[in-house]
């Protein structure tokens, strides 16, 4: 794995040197965009937008438009915004994981100690582990400030990003059905009884990408010239359906399976 990040976590008065680790591996194919004529590998090109020359990465800069006019902004001004922040995961708090709403979260990374931090990284690590508790950070990565939370999983600190709470979209705009007063105590009641029939501890290994799979099944039998049949799709509820008849049709069919 390569490092896409390095620097210290801030502790107290402890700082402890680490290097970032993507912890995620996309299980979705790489499919590439091609041309429907001939199938030419479709090319994305960086381009000057008033010579039309291709441009290198190397040559590419940065900036923000102001009256017209750029801004062009270089790796030292990104640091002095916040040079401390650029190169220092700051422990702001700690905190019970069960008070950050799933909604907040985005991303894991795998935190590593580097050469001489081992012992601190273990303190740190065992000492969450033990308290039952995570850190709540901040940092900078890639010139954009990231709210995250440390946590021990396994022998490893995990690094996760968790959204702003600005970056939440306001459901003020969805449709949304209000408290009805027309459920039922017997409908409620009923539906309870389905979910306590579902319920079960969670176990992440039992859960695949069968998308994927299948798609690849379907690639390889296309590249063999065989034609995959459509499947039919039922449509399994409609607005006029009597809820009380599908949930217990729901829990009886859950009981003979």
């Amino acid at each position: 794995m390569r490092a896409i990040w390095t620097g210290a976590i801030s502790f107290g008065l402890i700082n402890i040197p680490i290097k970032i680790y993507s912890a995620i591996d996309s299980s979705t194919l790489d499919l590439d965009m091609l041309d429907k004529e001939d199938h030419a590998n479709i090319k994305f090109k960086r381009v000057n937008e008033h010579t039309g020359k291709e441009v290198a990465y190397s040559d590419i800069v940065k900036g923000f438009k102001i009256d017209d006019k750029y801004v062009v902004l270089d790796d030292e001004d990104f640091e002095a915004a916040d040079a401390i922040k650029s190169k220092t995961i700051d422990i702001l708090s700690f905190t019970l994981e069960d008070d950050i709403d799933s909604l907040y979260y985005e991303q894991p990374y795998y935190l590593e100690p580097d050469k001489g931090a081992a012992k601190a990284y273990a303190l740190l690590r065992d000492a969450m582990q033990k308290s039952g508790k995570v850190g709540v950070t901040s940092f900078v990565m890639r010139s954009k400030e990231a709210l995250a939370i440390l946590k021990p999983y396994k022998n490893v600190i995990v690094l996760n990003k968790i959204r702003f709470e600005q970056e939440i979209r306001d459901t003020k705009d969805l449709k949304l059905p209000a408290v009805s007063k027309k459920t039922t105590a017997k409908e409620l009641d009923m539906a309870n009884k389905l979910i306590e029939q579902l319920t079960e501890k969670f176990d992440i290994s039992a859960y695949k990408d069968e998308y994927s799979k299948k798609l690849m099944q379907i690639i390889k039998a296309k590249g063999k010239g065989t034609k995959t049949k459509k499947p039919e799709l039922k449509v399994v509820h409609k607005q006029k359906d009597d809820l009380m008849e599908m949930l217990k049709a729901s829990l009886e069919n859950k009981k003979s399976s």
